[in-house]
This record gives C-alpha cells, structure tokens and sequence, in this order.
C-alpha cells in the first residue's frame, strides 16, 4: 500500500519540478548561452523573486500588491548606494569640486556626504539595509493598511499611488538619488570589478542560488500552518477571523516577506546589470511583475520564475525583431495565455500534464495487487 505523507515539505512531483528547474538555470543556460545572454536572463532571475513573492501574497493571501516595485527598488537603491560609494573614492573623484562624494552630488552643489549615506560605506550595514529598509517600510504600510482592515482593489489602488510618490521623490531629490538617471558608473564590489564576464557569470550563479533559497522559504511557508491560514483568509476571512485569528498580522507577515524577496532581487539586480534608477520603483514595472506572476500562474511557486523567464524574453525578443509592435505582441502573449488558461502555465501543467502521467502511472502499477489510485496533490 502506498502511503503519502501529506505534511511532507515536498511531494514527488514538486522534487522533479524543483530539479527540472534547477538544471535549466544551472545548467542548461549556461551550457547554450554566452556572456551577454546569461547575464540577460540573470536580470530576468531578479524579477522572479518578485513574482515568487505575489505568489505568497496575492495566490495564497489574495493580497494584491501594485507596488512591489517599490521594494524591489528600495533593495537596488541600497546595493547600488555602496557600491558608488566605493567607486567615489576621493583617487577617483579628484576632478570633482568636492571629491570624496558621488558625482551626482557634486553636480548638484552638494559639498558633503549626507548623513543617512554614511552607513552605506559598510557592506555589512549595506546588506543589511537591503532587508530592513524594504522590510520596514512594508510593515508601515501593512499596520497602516491591514488594521484598518483595507483589502481587495483598495489596498491595490493604495500601493500603486505609493509607488507613484516614491517615483516623483526620487526624482525630485536628484542630488540625493542621483534623480531620473538613478545612481550609475557601479564599478566593483570590495575592490572586485563587477563589469567582467567572469564576475557577470558568477553573479548570474549567485543569483540562482539566492533564488532558491527564496523558492524554499516560500515552499515551507505554503506547506506549513501559516499557508494554510492564508488560503483561508484569502477564501473565507472573516471565518478566520472569527475563528480568533489576528487577519491583520498575517497579512502583515506575508507582505514583508514578499518585500524581502523583491529587495532582494533588486540588490542583485543591481549587481548584475551595473546601475539602478527610478524606473523600476513606478507603477508600470510594478504591473509588469503582476503580470509575470500572471502569466507563470499564481498559484504556483515554479510557475512563478517560468513566466517571468517567458514573458522578458518574449519581450525581448519582440523589441528586437518588430520594435514598433513589440508592446501589441507582449500585450497578445499576455491576453492568449490568460484567456486560453487562467491558471498559467502553472495550471496547464497541473490540468493537463499532470492527470497524463498520473495515468500513465496507474497503467504501469496494474499488475500490482496492492496499486491504489493516486490523488492529486494539493497546491
């Protein structure tokens, strides 16, 4: 008789998908693809932790954010603020009016260092800021937000005017955040140059590793208690609440955790790509990771970084062969895949793969006189 451990972290099928996912980041793209096109795809890695993040909150919470790319900017900004500081040593800066600061700064008549940028001379606080920073502004928001017991297209229309303000803030304080152009010229990390293929390569593995990490989390967070009372509450929340759970600190909860995973896609973010600026704190890519959440299915932790991969390369690949109709081909991509299947590709894989094997699998356990039928595991 075959027994199924339902409180198990991982299911069979989620080990291969796991394994299957793994091998084609680690293994399979690094094998057909040189420099300039690992690191590309490194860059769309980043964006999956963001997606992997709406999972938690919109799929499992109902909590839909339209401002992660707030905290995916937050995390940039503190990566990328050491980083220039680094590459703004008082050697390298000597032209300067004022050396020993960011061009920018002196640019704009700055002739000191402003308090708030000092700690960011340590990578230790530097990291830990990445964390904190993101983290701590989503807990003001979510006490804010979920106390008051604002949800559903509220809390949406709320977080997308934040990032709205962030943007204009950020711009507007140019000698501070490096303005519209954002902070630029990141060079290298303790002295090692992050522009070489060689560091762009490693950066790409390092980002893969910190994705996995954040794809574990999350996996143990939706197989635990927890997940389990965030499906409740995202189906039935006042039962819940009535139950004598405290709705609004696990909403809070779950929405500094998708914080942290889109911070820290965007430190590595700016590591990888070597700049990070206002144009990725707005509301359009705020929507864009949505969508990527969307698209992969979101239900679904794996099918969260396989359609955030699908649809920046469709991108891509639509801005550089029809760059006057890319944003009609996206925008097809996107419609065609929710139409045709509202679950993702997620759900086709659960909807249609998954019953062909299972059935394949009963086929070939016929002749056992112990075979029982197998139930589908649950999301």
């Amino acid at each position: 008789m075959q027994v199924t451990r339902k409180n198990s972290l991982f299911t069979r099928y989620e080990l291969i998908g796991f394994a299957i996912l793994a091998a084609i980041i680690f293994i399979v793209f690094p094998m057909i693809m040189d420099t300039f096109r690992l690191n590309l795809f490194g860059k769309y890695l980043t964006y999956a932790f963001v997606a992997v993040g709406l999972v938690l909150c919109w799929g499992a919470g109902g909590i839909l954010s339209l401002g992660q790319g707030v905290f995916f900017g937050l995390g940039g900004y503190c990566m990328a603020m050491f980083l220039k500081l680094e590459a703004s040593t008082p050697e390298n800066t000597s032209i300067q009016s004022t050396p020993g600061i960011p061009d920018f700064m002196d640019w704009n008549q700055l002739t000191a260092l402003p308090w708030w940028w000092e700690p960011f001379h340590s990578l230790t606080l530097s990291l830990i800021a990445v964390i904190v920073v993101p983290v701590a502004f989503a807990f003001i928001i979510g006490v804010a937000m979920f106390r008051r017991r604002v949800g559903g297209v509220y809390f949406a229309i709320i977080t997308q005017a934040i990032a709205a303000v962030m943007t204009i803030l950020i711009i507007g304080q140019q000698g501070y955040t490096g303005g519209v152009n954002g902070i630029t010229d990141l060079r290298t990390l303790l002295g090692w140059d992050i522009r070489t293929d060689e560091a762009k390569e490693i950066l790409y593995f390092v980002n893969g590793a910190l994705l996995f990490v954040c794809l574990g989390i999350a996996q143990y967070v939706r197989k635990s208690k927890l997940g389990r009372l965030l499906i409740a509450m995202r189906d039935q929340e006042d039962r819940v609440r009535f139950s004598g759970y405290d709705v609004a600190n696990f909403k809070i909860f779950i929405f500094c955790l998708g914080a942290a995973f889109a911070a820290v896609g965007g430190a590595m973010f700016t590591l990888q790509v070597g700049f990070m600026s206002p144009s990725f704190v707005g509301i359009v890519p705020s929507i864009e990771m949505v969508i990527f959440a969307a698209v992969g299915g979101r239900l679904s932790i794996l099918g969260a970084v396989y359609g955030t991969l699908l649809v920046n390369w469709a991108k891509t690949t639509f801005s550089e062969s029809f760059p006057e109709l890319w944003l009609l081909g996206l925008g097809a991509l996107f419609i065609a895949v929710v139409m045709a299947f509202p679950n993702g590709l997620a759900g086709v894989w659960s909807e249609h793969v998954m019953p062909r094997l299972r059935k394949l699998g009963s086929r070939g356990d016929s002749g056992t006189p112990d075979a029982a039928p197998s139930t589908p595991a649950a999301e």
